[in-house]
């Protein structure tokens, strides 16, 4: 991306909604504007985690409002996340189908670990650059983020399902602060969090860091109240519980520094944050400027570049992990994508590009199922890549890449739901006759191939004596043709 181009973050939260526009300055993203809207999601899932119709609501009115900022804006610019909410309502389908309607780009709902990275990478952009280790806290309305790093690497990262929203409507209902609520609710939060101890030990890091919301919210009214700006510590969070306990309810509630919108869920960050202190034994943490939103605008240039794509890392783990054989997908990944430059001829090269990276990590992962079982090695690799939480992609990336890896071989029937989407279908008759071509795993003999698409018809054409050369190869071909007979889709084969 050159400088000078507008970036768009979109944070659907638990809490509140957040729209972050950046300008690219030379490897860096300078604000150019910041909305925020408390939408409290968290609140709106009722007991069959489902949201209730107002809080769907909420959330399309405050993405229509920031849907009318980013017109004009391009696919490239722009990427929205959804994070614990949206994990864990049943009926997020529902909600994001309008969602996406009604902002004009899609929406990824992300795994907890792929928020701790992002939150990660939002602080570290934003901190100056040292080889200091780092612990950083994230506390949202439903979940809390826990990251080991040091410069742009996030080491350790995990999520918990504990969160502002979430423990002020157990532990506070009707916002009353009683001594004896705060501490059931301060060891409840300790129960979830104390795994963490294993990993996030005192002497794992130097210095900690809290971002975003109920972490900005008490470092405002710490400072505030005269403490250390930026600065939060044991004395001042016990000085704060302490305000609570007087107050008696968030309504009765007044401090400089405390937002109208951070009122309602303020005892529940604050028990949150007294467990973090107190299980980590952390003496101080400073109040960081980076959060979730600024980690999604460094990691859409990060996907502009393969070279800085962190999944292209997680792909060659998976595979690796899985032991894939990786000459053999790298093999099928060359034809495979050789096919698509012919079929997408007319895309431009940096779509082209991503279309074929995509690709790529399809071939190296089309394998991993065989660790399991070599029959229906296909489905199991699908299984894993549903199931696992990859580094770098939405839950939906992974969902995608799991439908070329289930369709890489045998009847098309259970994609059938899924064969709408010319490009998935592209890739995907690519990734099987790639597949194909190098069945005998060896380089196969591609002079004179041809690949021609007009709307749903795809013809591939071999030199004529290639057939008898090949028969094998040819015999799988023909039986190709007829697996794409039984879609609405027509490939038909040229031999002779």
């Amino acid at each position: 991306m050159n400088t000078g181009t507008l970036l768009a973050a979109v944070d659907l939260g638990s809490n509140s909604f957040r729209l972050e526009i950046g300008r690219l300055d030379h490897g860096q993203i300078r604000r150019t504007e910041y909305i925020k809207e408390t939408v409290r999601q968290g609140n709106g899932l009722d007991e069959a985690r489902n949201l209730t119709p107002e809080a769907m609501a909420r959330g399309w009115d405050c993405l229509a409002r920031f849907a009318e900022r980013l017109a004009g804006f391009k696919k490239a610019q722009v990427r929205a996340v959804a994070t614990q909410t949206l994990r864990e309502a049943r009926n997020r389908d529902e909600f994001l189908r309008r969602a996406h309607q009604v902002l004009g780009f899609p929406i990824d709902v992300i795994s907890g670990r792929e928020e701790a990275r992002l939150i990660y990478q939002g602080v570290a952009h934003l901190l100056p650059q040292s080889d200091e280790r780092r612990l950083v806290v994230d506390i949202g309305g439903r979940s809390t983020e826990l990251i080991l790093g040091q410069q742009f690497n996030a080491k350790v990262v995990e999520s918990y399902r504990v969160g502002s929203v979430a423990w002020s409507m157990k532990y506070f209902p009707q916002g009353q602060f009683t001594a004896a609520a705060f501490e059931a609710a301060e060891v409840a939060a300790q129960a979830f969090l104390e795994e963490a101890l294993s990993a996030y030990h005192r002497d794992a890091w130097d210095v900690a860091y809290g971002s975003s919301g109920t972490i900005g919210a008490v470092g405002d009214i710490l400072g505030a109240a005269g403490w250390t700006p930026g600065t939060i510590t044991r004395e001042g969070l016990d000085w704060l519980r302490d305000q609570l306990l007087a107050a008696r309810s968030a309504d009765k509630v007044r401090m400089d520094g405390l937002k109208e919108d951070r009122r309602p869920v303020i005892g529940g960050g604050v028990s949150v944050l007294r467990a973090v202190f107190d299980l980590l034994e952390i003496d101080q943490m400073q109040a960081a400027q980076g959060a979730l939103r600024h980690g999604v605008l460094y990691d859409l240039l990060d996907r502009e570049h393969g070279e800085t794509d962190i999944r292209s890392t997680t792909v060659q783990r998976l595979a690796a992990k899985f032991e894939a054989d990786p000459v053999q997908a790298q093999r099928v990944g060359r034809v495979a994508c050789s096919l698509l430059r012919q079929l997408r001829a007319g895309d431009s090269a940096a779509d082209l590009a991503r279309h074929e990276r995509k690709l790529g990590w399809a071939a190296q992962l089309h394998e991993i199922g065989s660790l399991i079982s070599h029959a229906d090695y296909h489905k199991h690799g699908a299984y894993i890549l549903d199931q696992t939480d990859a580094l770098g992609f939405a839950v939906p990336e992974l969902h995608r890449l799991g439908l070329l890896v289930l369709g890489h071989r045998g009847k098309l029937r259970k994609l059938e739901a899924d064969l709408e989407d010319e490009l998935l279908v592209h890739q995907l008759l690519c990734l099987r006759l790639g597949v194909i071509l190098c069945h005998a795993r060896r380089d196969p003999d591609l002079k004179g191939l041809q690949l021609r698409v007009a709307g749903r018809k795809i013809a591939l054409s071999l030199r004529p004596e290639w057939a008898r050369a090949y028969p094998q190869s040819a015999h799988l071909l023909r039986e190709e043709v007829a697996a794409w007979q039984k879609t609405s889709w027509a490939l038909a084969l040229a031999l002779d």
